[in-house]
């Protein structure tokens, strides 16, 4: 009897370690500093921001916890407040504008004027794999809420005479839902706003902003600016004058 409990007692030593894993090689020491999942999440978070990281499809396990914090924080709302603010002093220091009717501006939609962290609060804040069809069900009952910093620059341009235009990746089919959920929320007096159709539907969308970007442009507007949460909202040819990034460490569009 002691005997099998001594082998029982080995063998749980010799799994614990196994389910702990992760977590023990976190805590290793490296260049003699204390790993912690905290440090390792936010690295993983700021490497998202930063480009280094890309084309993942879910937040780690081990980090679904913190992004989920983040995304409730004082620091996510400082973080997107100060990225609105550097588009403030762009705009009053370095874009000499022409008011003619062809100074423009160009918003994503999701998490750039609306906000999908409803959603994402109910897969865990992106550690769930995405389900299009479940966030496009959600998109269409329009309840997004305004990203308020987002609002408060989208007036601002309007008060400045600058054109806004809207490139969103959502689908042609989500359009009277997105115009109305807009609205509802404050966003008006838009000058143009793109959806995806199927001519369109299955390229990058890196390539499809780029694409639009180029319509408008031909069309004498000028670029002075985009604000998005994806990279793939902002980088392409043709380039504006300048881009802005919000925080997004949900998801990764390419």
């Amino acid at each position: 009897m002691s005997k099998a409990l001594g082998w029982c007692l080995v063998c749980t030593c010799l799994l614990i370690p196994l389910v702990v894993a992760d977590w023990n090689i976190l805590k290793l020491s490296r260049n003699g500093f204390k790993i912690s999942l905290k440090n390792y999440c936010e690295s993983w978070r700021m490497n998202v921001e930063l480009h280094n990281i890309r084309d993942f499809e879910v937040v780690p396990e081990e980090c679904i916890e913190y992004i989920g914090k983040y995304m409730k924080s004082t620091q996510y709302k400082v973080d997107s407040e100060r990225a609105i603010e550097e588009c403030l002093v762009y705009l009053s220091t370095s874009c000499n504008l022409k008011k003619d009717g062809r100074d423009a501006w160009i918003f994503d939609i999701d998490d750039t004027l609306l906000s999908t962290v409803p959603y994402y609060k109910n897969n865990q804040y992106g550690g769930n794999k995405l389900n299009v069809t479940s966030l496009e069900q959600w998109m269409r009952k329009g309840k997004a809420p305004a990203l308020d910093h987002s609002l408060k620059l989208f007036n601002e341009l309007k008060s400045r005479g600058i054109q806004i235009i809207l490139i969103t990746a959502r689908r042609e089919h989500l359009r009277s839902a997105t115009i109305d959920n807009l609205l509802n929320v404050g966003y008006y007096g838009w000058t143009r706003i793109f959806f995806r159709d199927t001519a369109n539907e299955f390229v990058s969308v890196k390539k499809y902003k780029s694409d639009v970007r180029r319509e408008v442009m031909n069309g004498g507007y000028r670029i002075w600016g985009i604000l998005g949460d994806q990279y793939s909202s902002i980088e392409g040819i043709p380039s504006p004058r300048r881009t802005f990034k919000l925080p997004n460490p949900m998801y990764y569009v390419s």
